[in-house]
């Protein structure tokens, strides 16, 4: 795949495929359709106590957008794929989505601690889509408190889907569920067609007991 652009990338995401890299020295990419996709259906979320204790302690200082390239870089250097030897994550992944960044399309949630980056994640938002890439972390249980985070910002923000591409038993432990292509498709479509979700609805300073009544309510 050659000449990729940053709208062709938003016109793949609303057909419900997405570009890898076999290594970071790669510089091709493809196109990845999976038989079966995971998501995390946003009401069955599932935070230990011992995360859900980590919130209430705000043991981090919680940050939207503001240091995309330092959180891409982080999740290249520390999170390849599961079941490969090497990040997925090249150059050319690093500025498609930098670009997507740049027009408001990709989001991330970092978590910051003593002025150090030291978890976070970001995705591709389309609508009331909200899919996943990758998350990292250099302290226990910050990738978490970013995902916990996320999940409350979607809920708040009436988001419909949270697409996590593939799923691993790490995600699977926090509610993440895997459906066939043709069933992530119908609910893409749906979640596509939201366009009253808002990513930025919730206050950036909402309370941590807000924070964890949204990550644990289930309707």
């Amino acid at each position: 795949m050659t000449e990729i652009t940053a709208q062709t990338l938003l016109n793949a995401y609303a057909q419900g495929i997405f570009p890898m890299a076999e290594s970071a020295d790669d510089g091709s990419l493809f196109w990845v359709d999976p038989d079966r996709r995971g998501i995390f259906p946003l009401e069955q979320f599932h935070a230990s106590k011992k995360l859900l204790k980590t919130i209430k302690q705000q043991k981090f200082d919680i940050k939207l957008d503001h240091d995309f390239d330092q959180v891409i870089h982080a999740c290249a250097k520390t999170n390849p794929q599961k079941g490969r030897n090497e990040t997925w994550i090249n150059t050319d992944i690093m500025r498609l989505y930098r670009e997507l960044f740049d027009h408001g399309f990709v989001h991330t949630v970092e978590c910051w601690k003593d002025n150090d980056l030291v978890g976070g994640l970001y995705g591709v938002c389309l609508n009331g889509v909200f899919c996943g890439e990758s998350m990292f972390h250099t302290v226990t249980d910050a990738s978490k408190v970013a995902l916990c985070y996320l999940v409350a910002r979607l809920k708040y923000g009436k988001f419909s889907l949270l697409d996590t591409q593939f799923l691993t038993p790490h995600l699977k432990s926090l509610g993440a569920d895997e459906i066939t292509r043709s069933e992530y498709k119908e609910k893409l479509a749906q979640a596509l067609e939201n366009t009253a979700a808002d990513y930025y609805s919730m206050p950036l300073d909402l309370e941590s007991s807000s924070i964890l009544q949204l990550v644990t309510q289930t309707s």
